[in-house]
């Protein structure tokens, strides 16, 4: 295993020379410890809680050199592959060393987006990228995990630093989903890796020929495990090399704002059974706000065991009867950004529209908040900062530092939502974030 590579996939290569000075190897790896990190230099929480969650998910063959009892399993994998845009031509124009310098630049923004989105880094294979979701840990989201990294790579590659005079770079991205055979060691020395056996590998590396520049597309199992979560154009069936019949593809556009990722794949299927005590307590508390005492249920259990399911069938048992909902739904994308979900609650509801100018949208949000206030003229702003709309011309420039506008803002949601509650019952729903 290439250490230095492991840490590009992680986000982390500003450590790669600390390893090499301090001679980590693979061998070393499986059994360092926080303290051991910090000696190395990685004085950064975030940084040292990240590595050591990587480490714990390494492969029993890392520990293990000989692989002694390491199986290939059948799982499915939603599998990337991210290309760079005429790349022989780049190599032609620029000396070999400029050249590498750019790839490598390349190469490290693709590792820290897959990382970011929890995706693993398999191959590099000279321009190109191959990425897993799904492997060497599962998550209930991998599809949806895979197409904001290719979204978020198409944009990021844009910005990697090229020398005077040579255009922006650009990257097509190709993404699909399906049963594969992942864990058979191929190669050796350092060129050993993980090999992912079926036809998603192929499919995608076939699917990323057909993008435009800047493009991600997908095939049909992706396209399925979406739901209404993105923006797609139907490229409608494609005839594919190797494939025997044409393969139905879609570009993503970009991402979709919706309530939750519950109602992303659409409308109940089947009737709620077993939850009966649960919606019984659920309708207790509701009947305590509705006197006016205000109520907080948590609802906690393990992933998928139909928290959600729940949640919207006592939704479905309130909505006759007059009140507010407010519902926020954090994600694993946007944990860097504390008060993302409001913020896309408050697009929403105020009905901001993609080619809405920012004065247009400031009229949207006085409009939206005059539902809750009175003092529309002292909270727009505040709302308005949080939404990164541009302000002065109509309220001249903000006279507060940064931390006592971090504090306003908490203070003016606080108040948004006392003044929802204060017209008739509100229900507000909040996801926590899961990873």
């Amino acid at each position: 295993m290439d250490v230095a590579q492991w840490l590009r996939s992680l986000g982390l290569a500003q450590y790669e020379q600390a390893f090499r000075d301090n001679a980590v190897d693979a061998d070393i790896l499986p059994r360092l410890t926080g303290e051991d990190l910090k000696e190395l230099g990685v004085h950064a929480v975030g940084h040292r809680r990240k590595l050591l969650d990587a480490i714990s998910q390494l492969d029993r063959s890392l520990a293990n050199p000989g692989n002694i009892g390491v199986e290939a399993e059948r799982r499915q994998l939603t599998v990337m592959f991210c290309d760079l845009v005429e790349s022989t031509t780049l190599a032609s124009t620029l000396d070999p060393e400029e050249y590498r310098a750019v790839l490598s630049a390349y190469h490290e923004a693709c590792s820290g987006i897959v990382a970011e989105c929890r995706g693993y880094v398999a191959k590099y294979m000279g321009d190109g990228v191959l990425a897993y979701f799904g492997y060497p840990q599962a998550h209930e989201d991998d599809a949806v995990r895979a197409v904001r990294a290719g979204l978020a790579l198409a944009e990021e590659v844009g910005r990697v630093p090229v020398p005077f005079g040579v255009d922006p770079l650009r990257a097509r991205v190709g993404i699909a989903t399906g049963v594969v055979v992942v864990g058979d060691l191929v190669g050796a020395g350092a060129a050993q890796e993980r090999s992912v056996v079926g036809e998603t590998p192929n499919l995608a590396a076939r699917l990323q020929t057909l993008a435009a520049p800047g493009a991600v597309v997908i095939a049909p199992a992706t396209w399925r495990l979406l739901g209404s979560g993105f923006y797609l154009d139907d490229l409608g069936p494609q005839n594919l090399k190797g494939f025997a019949a044409p393969v139905g593809l879609w570009q993503v556009l970009g991402p979709r704002a919706v309530e939750s990722r519950f109602e992303a794949h659409g409308t109940r299927t089947a009737s709620l059974v077993g939850r009966a005590e649960e919606l019984r307590l659920l309708a207790q508390r509701w009947e305590q706000v509705r006197g006016g005492d205000g109520q907080v249920a948590l609802l906690s259990g393990e992933a998928g065991i139909g928290k959600s399911r729940v949640a919207r069938e006592f939704r479905d048992h309130v909505r006759p009867e007059p009140h507010t909902e407010v519902q926020c739904q954090c994600s694993p994308f946007f944990s860097n950004s504390p008060l993302h979900s409001f913020v896309e609650r408050i697009e929403r509801d105020a009905g901001f529209r993609q080619d809405d100018t920012p004065g247009e949208r400031l009229v949207k949000l006085e409009t939206f908040l005059a539902q809750a206030t009175d003092d529309v003229l002292t909270v727009a702003p505040v709302f308005a900062a949080m939404l990164s709309l541009p302000t002065s011309d109509r309220y001249g420039p903000s006279p507060y530092d940064p931390g006592q506008q971090r504090e306003l803002m908490m203070e003016a949601l606080i108040g948004y939502l006392l003044g929802l509650a204060r017209r008739q019952p509100l229900l507000r729903f909040c996801r926590k974030l899961e990873v």
